[in-house]
Parts: structure tokens; sequence; C-alpha cells
């Protein structure tokens, strides 16, 4: 009396509909399986040099739906139990005909389980959970292994399904080997390296004392580590470097310094190498070099590359192009009288599916850095006229020239950066309507980064002046005391070392605190900018590109710009707010006294500011009030001024010198993960910028080893 009842409510599906689900589920999602793997190994790749939202977010999709679909697919394999199939026209299959292809199909879901090639894992938190995917191996191995066994000894496709199986096994093990060696905790027991013991210090001794007995003239001199470390500087490569050259430094500065992303300790020989090396680089090899290096680090962070170029790597690819070859010609020859055509056809579509994902990710092999480094590693490897050196060098001129072509079509990164503009935003909102629904979904982000945030090219411009700026700076550092200094400035080094001037802008940057210097100083810069209208030089472009950008970071990129020091992302985002309040206060009061002097609001017209127009409404604005924007309007009518007394004086270089200051600030200052998870979405300048540091030995990122001190026994006058 007192237990409860359940209802099972059984809602009938028209006899039709029910047949259609029953005989087209488990192809369906086998041919979405297929699908999604033909969209993840040709897109993927292009996620390193993209910012497009839509493509991150269809990738991002593929990527989780591609693990459900396959293991959906497995499931219904074992939940089919050799279940008639009745296919239109055609007998049902007995329970024996249907085991036996599900056995077939079952090692193809393997397959996809693994992934492609060019996708290993959509974010660094993925690297972490490389133990789940083991444990994943072992139940879907088990799960198609049964399916298999239990379609014996009846089997016509033992054979190519048993290939089928291997294959699928060898390279779900790739993908999981691929994760544990992106784990950060295989990354730093990689970094280890043999301690070296020194100088033995007994033997030395005991050599000493048998000199000072046999009166033989002896000393003991201790060698400088600066002596030691010069001798490798003056090997650097001077002059333009070649194609094979950028990869080839780009190759050997990613196996020293991929340790920056598990903050490992560098020597100081390592470091002036780097050093010496850059200081007598162009910006553009600069740049190149360390695209190639990021392009690196993305590969053996989030793609199986690393894996593949190694001796099982390469056992693997050819058992299992092979074993796919021969799976295929063993199913055309196999009789399919027994099965249904729809089944014939998924099977082809899996057999020659597989087979384009093979071929495709050979080609992808074949034409990558990866392979010019495989064929030629070395910078110093003298050239014979060996046959195997003729043939290395033919295939390694060929992959020279393929990238050579098609870098501008496909470069190693976005070669973009994403603006976001202040007083645009405010003159812009969002429509009152959106602002409930927008709020409520947290997806305000995502809403701005669509309407507010505009991308620009990468100048060349830009690039050699940021390089200019990082080359100074880097000759000054010549120990690490003044190199954590001048990472540590964000601004007054440009304004302490000018005219005395510019000294009084100061209080614009040491009396506030960094995230409120940012804003300060891109309200000015915009103010200024547009005041200066009719002007179209170099240094005005690059501060203005520089300042949206920095904003776009501060307010778009949180999780990037909250490991910088002296930012606080909860009192950023109140004075972000303060400050946008306050200039839509100013414009909406100007917009009503224009209405009203022109009557429009009555016939329905309404009055809207220009960008430019409304620049010179703010400046209007008293500044003897105490706020950031006033203070902003105060600091541009200070630049004006200055500039206005002083003719030869040039605010924009100022001004842009001030903004690549901020930018090594925030870029030595800021957490490696959070610089490197961005490599697999478009790549973002401060990462370039934090990396360029690095090797210029610049930023707070770099521990040095202490050196060892050696000696040596000097015997003889």
């Amino acid at each position: 009396m007192g237990r409860s009842m359940i209802v099972e409510i059984d809602i009938p599906l028209p006899p039709r509909w029910e047949r259609l689900w029953d005989t087209w589920d488990l192809r369906t999602i086998i041919i979405l399986s297929l699908s999604l793997q033909m969209f993840l190994i040709f897109v993927a790749p292009s996620r390193k040099r993209t910012k497009n939202n839509w493509i991150i977010m269809s990738l991002w999709s593929a990527y989780l739906l591609a693990d459900w679909a396959a293991n959906f697919a497995i499931g219904l394999i074992l939940n089919s139990r050799g279940k008639p199939s009745d296919s239109p026209g055609k007998s049902s299959k007995t329970p024996l005909e249907s085991e036996e292809l599900l056995a077939f199909w079952a090692p193809f879901l393997l397959v996809h389980l693994a992934g492609p090639d060019t996708i290993t894992a959509f974010a660094l938190e993925d690297n972490e959970l490389w133990l789940r995917h083991l444990l994943g191996l072992v139940f879907q191995c088990v799960a198609a292994a049964y399916v298999f066994f239990r379609s014996l000894p009846h089997n016509g496709l033992w054979i190519p399904t048993s290939f089928m199986f291997l294959t699928g096994i060898m390279k779900y093990f790739e993908r999981t080997r691929s994760l544990y060696l992106a784990s950060t905790t295989r990354l730093k027991g990689s970094m280890l390296t043999e301690v070296d013991p020194g100088t033995n210090y007994a033997k030395l001794m005991d050599t000493f004392n048998f000199f000072k007995e046999a009166k033989l003239p002896s000393q003991i001199q201790k060698i400088p580590e600066t002596d030691r470390e010069d001798k490798s500087a003056s090997k650097v490569k001077r002059g333009k470097l070649s194609d094979l050259e950028v990869v080839q430094y780009g190759y050997q500065f990613y196996q020293k310094f991929i340790g920056l992303y598990v903050d490992m300790h560098f020597s100081r020989k390592e470091l002036n190498q780097s050093r010496h090396f850059f200081l007598n680089r162009t910006a553009e090899d600069a740049f190149k070099v360390v695209e190639v290096e990021l392009n690196f680090i993305y590969e053996a962070l989030f793609t199986k590359l690393p894996v593949v170029y190694c001796k099982f790597g390469g056992i693997c690819r050819i058992f299992s192009l092979t074993t796919i070859c021969l799976s295929i010609i063993l199913f055309v020859f196999k009789s399919k009288t027994n099965f249904s055509d729809a089944d014939v056809k998924v099977t082809y579509g899996l057999l020659f599916g597989a087979l384009v994902l093979d071929t495709s990710a050979l080609f992808m092999l074949l034409f990558s850095d990866w392979t010019i480094i495989f064929l030629r590693k070395w910078l110093d490897v003298e050239l014979y006229t060996s046959l195997k050196t003729k043939i290395l060098n033919a295939l390694l001129k060929l992959a020279i020239c393929w990238r050579s072509r098609t870098q501008d079509i496909k470069p190693r990164w976005s070669g973009s950066i994403s603006t976001y503009n202040l007083i645009n935003y405010c003159l812009h909102p969002r429509p009152k309507s959106w602002e409930r629904v927008v709020n409520q979904l947290d997806i305000s982000g995502i809403v701005d980064g669509i309407f507010f945030v505009e991308p620009k090219n990468f100048s060349e411009n830009l690039r050699d002046f940021i390089f200019e700026e990082l080359q100074s700076k880097s000759a000054l550092a010549d120990d690490m005391e003044i190199a954590k200094e001048i990472s540590s400035a964000r601004g007054e080094l440009v304004l302490q070392g000018r005219e005395g001037y510019w000294s009084s802008l100061l209080q614009y940057i040491v009396e506030v605190d960094y995230d409120q210097s940012l804003i300060l100083w891109h309200i000015a810069t915009d103010l200024c900018y547009d005041n200066d209208f009719n002007m179209n030089t170099n240094k005005r472009e690059i501060s203005k590109l520089l300042s949206d950008y920095m904003l776009y970071l501060l307010i778009m990129q949180p999780s990037m710009m909250s490991s910088v020091a002296g930012i606080g992302h909860i009192r950023s985002m109140e004075t972000w707010a303060e400050t946008c309040a306050g200039i839509k206060r100013i414009f909406e009061h100007v917009k009503e006294s224009e209405n009203k002097k022109k009557n429009q609001k009555a016939r329905g017209i309404q009055f809207d500011l220009t960008h430019k127009q409304a620049c010179l409404e703010i400046l209007k604005v008293s500044t003897e009030l105490k706020s950031l924007l006033f203070s902003s309007c105060k600091l541009a009518k200070e630049l004006m001024e200055i500039e206005m007394k002083h003719p030869n004086l040039d605010k924009w270089v100022i001004i842009s010198k001030v903004w690549v200051e901020m930018l090594c600030y925030a870029a030595g200052n800021s957490r490696a993960n959070m610089q490197l998870a961005h490599v697999s979405k478009g790549g973002e300048l401060i990462t370039n910028v934090w990396l360029l540091m690095a090797h210029l030995g610049l930023g707070d990122q770099l521990q040095i080893k202490k050196p060892q001190t050696a000696i040596k026994l000097i015997a003889g006058k």
C-alpha cells in the first residue's frame, strides 16, 4: 500500500519512423564521426593563425563532439548484439551476418577516438587529462575486442578487422602519449639534465701537491664566467638569415626555452648566446625566428607531431597506411551478397575515409617544419657529395620551397592584433533591450568581442619600432639587476630619459596603478590622435594601434592580464565601469543640448556624435575634479601644450615609446602558461614580445642558474 509506483509512459512512434531509426542510428553516428575527423584534420591547423571566433567555436564543438560520436557509436555496437537491421529492398540480415560488419566497424571508431595528427588538445588543460585518455584507451579497446571475438569463428572479415584493430590501438596510444608528453609534470621531467659535477677538486689538489713536492712551478687560476661566455658569443651568425636557418634557429631556441612554460632555470651562457644572437638580428629575422619557435611550441603542446617524428611514430605511419590499403583490397574482393547496400557504402566510406585521413596527414608532415629539422637539424653540418646527402638536400629544398611559397598564404600566426577603443564603445552602447539578456546569460564578453573588437594588420613599421626599442633596452641590460629594473618600468624610463619638459608627466604613471595608467594613457592618446587629424606620421599610427591593443588585452583578455603584477581584475572592471559611465554622461548631455537647440527631438531626429566630435567634447571638460577621466584630459592637454611651446619636440615619439614600455611590462611580468595558451588561438603580439624579451635577457620570467666557479692548474712558469 505504501509503496511508490513508477508509471512508465510509452509514446508509440509511427512504425515507419521507428524502423528508420533502427536502421540508420548507428550508420548516422558513424558517418558523423568520420565527417568530424575530416573537419578536424583540415581545419585544426588554421587555429594557430586565425582569431575568428566562429572558426574557433566550430573547432571546439567538433573537438568535443568527435569523442562523443565515436564513444556513442561503440556503445550502439555493443548494445546491438546482432539485432537484425531491415533495409528497403533487402531481406533482414541474420545476427551472425550483422556481427561480422559490426566487428569490422568497431576498430575504425578507435581510429576516430585517436583523433587526427593536427589536434590532440584544444586547451593546455586537456594535456593534464592524459591519464583519463589512457583509461579510455583500455576500456574502448576491451569493448572493440569483445565485439571482434564475439563474431568469431565465422567472421569472414577477421583479417582486415585485426589489421584495423592494431592500427586503432597504435593511433589511440599516440594521442595518449602526446597528451602525456605535453603535460607540465612530464615537461619538467624532460627538462632535467645531468648535473655538472664541475671541477674534480680532489684530483686537482693531488696534482698540485705533486708539483709542489717536486718543486715544479705551478699555480691554480680561476676562469671567469664571462671569459667562457664571450667565446660562444663570438660565433653568432651575422647578416640576413635564410629560410633554412630561420627554421633551424627557431628549433634550437624552442628546445632551450620551452622550459619557460614550466619555470625552468637557464644558465647565464644560454641567455648570453640568445641575447647576442638577437642583438645582431634585424626585426624581420628576429620575429621570423620567434614565430617558428612558437610554432614548434604549439605543435608540441597541441598536436601529435613530436610523437610522430620518432622511430615508433615512423613505424606506426608505415603500418597504418599499409593495413588500410590491405583492408581496402580484402574488402573489395570479399563477397558482399549478404550485406545491405547501405552497410557496404558505409564500410567503403570508413575505409577510404581512413585512407584520406592518413594520406593527408602524411603530406602535412612532409611539408612541416619538423621535416626540415629531421633532414637537417644542425647548422654546421658539412655537405658531402654522397647519394644520401644529395637525396636529403633535394627533399630539403622541396620542403623549403613549399614553405616559402605558402608563407604569405598560410603564416605561422594570425599576423593581426585586436583593437578595442573606449570612446567608440561609449559612443555605440549595446541596445537597452539587449542588456538584460546579455547580463543574465553572462555573455557580455562574447557580444562585445563581436561588435567592438576590430582586427588590424601587424604592420612592418610597428614590428621594426618594437624590436628597436627591445634591442636598445637589452643593450643596457648588462646584468640581471639592470634587466629586472628595465623590465619593471611601465613608462617612467622613457620620461626620465628625456628633456625636463616631459618629467612632469611622470605623475600619470608612477602615482597610479598600472591598469589605471593604461586606461588614462589610452584616453589621452585618443584625444591627441583626433586633435592631430591632419597628421599622418608613423609614430602617431603606432601609438593609436598599441593604445587600442593594450585596452583590448585589459578588457577582453582578463585571464592574461590578471597575472600581470599591479592588476586586480575586479578593481580594473570597477575603474572601467566608472570611466565609461562618466564618458556616457558627457555624451548624453551634449546630445540633449544639441537636440534642444535644433528642436530635432520634436521631429524625431536624434543628434549623433562622431568620434572626432566626441573627443573635442571630452577635452572641454574641466580638469579640476579628481577622477581618471579628468586626469586623462589633463594629460592630453599637457602633451599638446608641451609640443606647442616647443615645436622641436614630438609628443608622438614619447607616447609611442611609453606604449611600448607598457607592452613590455605586461609581457615581462605575466605567467608563461597564460601566454602560451593563446598560441592555439591565432597568437598574440604580446606573446611574441614576451618570448623576444626572454631571448634578449629581459623580463621577470627569467631565473639564472648560479654559475659554478671553474679553476685550472697551470704548470710551468
